[in-house]
């Protein structure tokens, strides 16, 4: 389980994972403005969870980053001209339910370490 008063460096995170400290300062921005984590300021300062992992279903979570979860964008703006004709809408369809239902029984502290 992560402990919601745990502070821990971007430094620290960078090297656990090994993600490039710039990178990892833009996700740790949009993870601020998301309200997931949040900064803490002083020599012992980094980052702590704000949000509660368990709460929050990995659909939730793609959604509050990167908008509709789906495979293809016509599967939320139907204006393709093609739609009417299309062979593959409906594997498609098929695809992100699935998708969309895996995701919708896992939380984020079932991915994290």
């Amino acid at each position: 389980m992560v402990d919601l008063d745990e502070v821990v460096s971007a430094k620290d995170i960078a090297a656990h994972y090994n993600i490039p400290q710039p990178l990892l300062a833009k996700v740790l921005q949009e993870l601020s403005r998301r309200d997931f984590v949040e900064p803490v300021q002083g020599p012992k300062g980094g980052y702590r969870l704000k949000a509660k992992l368990d709460t929050i279903t990995m659909t939730q979570f793609f959604e509050m980053m990167e908008g509709p979860l789906g495979l293809m964008d016509c599967y939320f703006d139907s204006n393709c001209k093609l739609l009417d004709n299309c062979n593959i809408r409906l594997p498609i369809q098929r695809l992100n339910e699935s998708m969309r239902t895996m995701f919708d029984k896992m939380t984020l502290s079932d991915v994290t370490v």
